[in-house]
């Protein structure tokens, strides 16, 4: 009897051991999963749309350069130059008025005097003597002799703001047989500017509007107030 229970005992170890080792050891291979295990499939994106891609210009402006360097706050336009310091200074004013830092600065420059009327390259003075008789005769009795360095002799006619009078007494002068034309005359003189600096996301479009693209210098080229 004793020796009966022995033997159980020992095949029921026996049984265990068989069952462990029957059982598969890892291996280096591919699992099989199964996909309803792993939830929703992700979306994977390789690119963007263009449509969704907005500049900050885009979004605030209309994305031209100049709106883009107003928004970061390192735009500026300088307006003039100015004759006289009362324009500049009202132009300081009313850009102070729409909360925008301004300030006049002064400058020396040639600034556009006029249209001069001349007649010019003349031989000597007898010859300028006798042209002067014949403008005094025409109407021209206004007419001068004038001497430089560059030019010698030569004679004005007048010095005139609007082309249309200039033309008128060129015209005038030709009518006698003299050989009148017109030149831009300039001079040195103290002219000024204003420097106003553009607030982040504020362009310069009132600003050309009122004074116009000739008398309006934008971004890199002006000088900005700090």
């Amino acid at each position: 009897m004793k020796n009966l229970l022995l033997l159980l005992l020992l095949a029921n170890v026996l049984y265990f051991l068989w069952g462990m080792y029957q059982e598969d050891s890892p291996e280096v291979g591919v699992a099989i999963i199964d996909e309803a295990t792993l939830g929703p499939p992700l979306q994977v994106t390789t690119g963007r749309d263009s449509d969704d891609i907005a500049s900050v210009g885009a979004v605030l402006g209309s994305g031209l350069p100049s709106d883009l360097a107003a928004i970061a706050g390192r735009s500026c336009v300088t307006i003039g130059p100015f004759k006289v310091r009362t324009e500049a200074d009202s132009a300081v004013l009313l850009q102070s008025s729409q909360g925008m830092k301004s300030r006049v600065r002064t400058t020396q420059g040639q600034m556009f005097v006029g249209h001069w009327v001349q007649i010019r390259n003349i031989a000597d003075e007898a010859t300028a003597n006798e042209m002067l008789a014949t403008l005094s005769d025409g109407g021209l009795a206004d007419a001068y002799l004038v001497r430089t360095e560059d030019e010698g002799l030569k004679i004005s006619l007048g010095l005139f703001g609007d082309l249309e009078g200039a033309e008128k007494i060129e015209l005038q002068a030709r009518s006698l047989d003299l050989p009148a034309d017109i030149a831009p005359r300039t001079a040195d003189r103290t002219v000024y500017f204003v420097d106003v600096a553009l607030p982040p996301g504020r362009g310069a479009g009132a600003i050309v509007e009122k004074y116009g693209e000739e008398q309006v210098l934008r971004r890199d080229l002006a000088t900005c107030p700090q």
